[in-house]
């Protein structure tokens, strides 16, 4: 309902605009009561001719030019005069078939049946009226002179909005090709680096898991602690091998975004920290969650904890590290924080990315991530995440 008032305040304003003229003019040139009568009933017809001009513009603009017709003849023959403002509403009635009739057919058809109507009003004005002075002449011709200009500024106007129209198409069906260009473009670039990441580290991946299961095949060679690595080494390169596959996997198909096999999340934390201190860590993990968490925060937070401890591992061995992960105000909050290493770190160990893309994932939740040194010579992360923010 509500998208209807606007057209019909617009109808409203032009009746009002249109006939109102006629009306308030009519004093100032004849106050009989035949000129009152006839232009009562012209008013009427025109009030729903102009209505429903829309709809059938060609025979709005017949109907209406003959309800003028009758108007001025019947008025003149009684001896009466109407304004020349009763002309108005045709101007309007021409200007609605220029803006809305699109059949070149019906238009011609209208323009002769208005020709025909004023050839045949002005007979009859003329058989019925004895006066000169209400016989219609050139103050007539004068009237109906502009209405070719009336419809032609409505066909203008519809030539317009179709160019419009044109114009609004065309930028849609560019936008659309851009987008879709750049979704190509998108896919081949994801298509390059699933490949080049095949061939680069998977390779190696491929080569660390093989050099690993040999030296398991030897454990009877290898001292006991040497067993231990090597066996955490196994593992941990077939898991990266697996998440790697599954990478590559929606790199090259974004529509298949189901991991292949199951998410991690903060319940592994255990098996995950068993793993650094199988490579000779020492780890202390205090758990406090009493309520759910989105499986994305999980997975961030899991993350976190991860690459925290990669981090720690590489670049302070053997120092001790204190995994803390709570819900605290509505947000999931994970410390991670080693002491001081106890012996020298490898020497250009990682690629510096790690907090970067550990600050990304934060973000990405509406969390923040924050790091740095600590007082005694160790390393801090802390991020906290909300649990209702978290898009899931």
């Amino acid at each position: 309902m509500e998208g209807k008032w606007p057209g019909w305040g617009a109808d409203a304003g032009l009746v009002v605009l249109t006939f109102l003229p006629t009306l308030l003019s009519q004093p100032y040139v004849d106050t009989s009561g035949p000129a009152w009568a006839s232009l009562a009933a012209y008013e009427a017809s025109g009030v729903v001719v102009v209505l429903l001009r829309r709809r059938l513009p060609a025979t709005a603009l017949v109907v209406g030019f003959g309800a003028l017709v009758v108007a001025l003849v019947g008025s003149a023959g009684e001896g009466a005069k109407l304004s020349p403002m009763v002309f108005l509403p045709t101007a309007v009635l021409f200007y609605n078939l220029g803006s809305h009739c699109v059949s070149w057919r019906r238009t011609v058809s209208a323009v002769l049946g208005v020709v025909v109507l004023g050839v045949a009003g002005l007979w009859l004005n003329r058989m019925t009226t004895h006066s000169s002075d209400f016989r219609g002449g050139l103050d007539v011709l004068a009237a109906l002179a502009p209405m070719p200009l009336a419809w032609v500024t409505g066909f203008a106007a519809r030539t317009r909005q179709a160019l419009l129209a044109a114009a609004e198409q065309r930028a849609v069906e560019a936008r659309r090709t851009q987008a879709l260009e750049a979704a190509q473009a998108a896919q081949r670039e994801r298509a390059r680096i699933a490949g080049e990441m095949h061939d680069v580290v998977a390779h190696s991946l491929t080569l660390l898991v093989v050099h690993a299961e040999t030296l398991r095949a030897r454990g009877g060679e290898l001292p006991d602690w040497a067993r231990v690595q090597v066996d955490g080494l196994a593992a941990a390169g077939r898991q990266s091998s697996g998440e790697l596959r599954d990478l590559l996997g929606m790199l090259r198909d974004p529509a298949d975004a189901v991991p292949l096999r199951p998410v991690p999340n903060l319940g592994e934390l255990d098996a995950l920290l068993d793993s650094h201190r199988a490579a000779g860590g020492t780890v202390e993990l205090t758990m406090g969650i009493a309520r759910a968490v989105p499986g994305a925060v999980q997975l961030a937070g899991y993350r976190v904890v991860q690459e925290a401890l990669v981090n720690a591992r590489r670049h302070a061995p053997g120092a001790p590290v204190r995994v803390t992960v709570e819900v605290v105000a509505g947000g999931l909050r994970c410390e991670v924080v080693n002491g001081r290493a106890v012996r020298r770190g490898a020497a250009g160990a990682g690629i510096g990315l790690g907090l970067v893309s550990m600050e990304k994932r934060v973000v990405a939740l509406g969390g923040d991530l924050t790091t740095g040194p600590t007082g005694d010579g160790g390393f801090r992360v802390v991020a906290t995440m909300p649990l209702e923010c978290a898009g899931v």
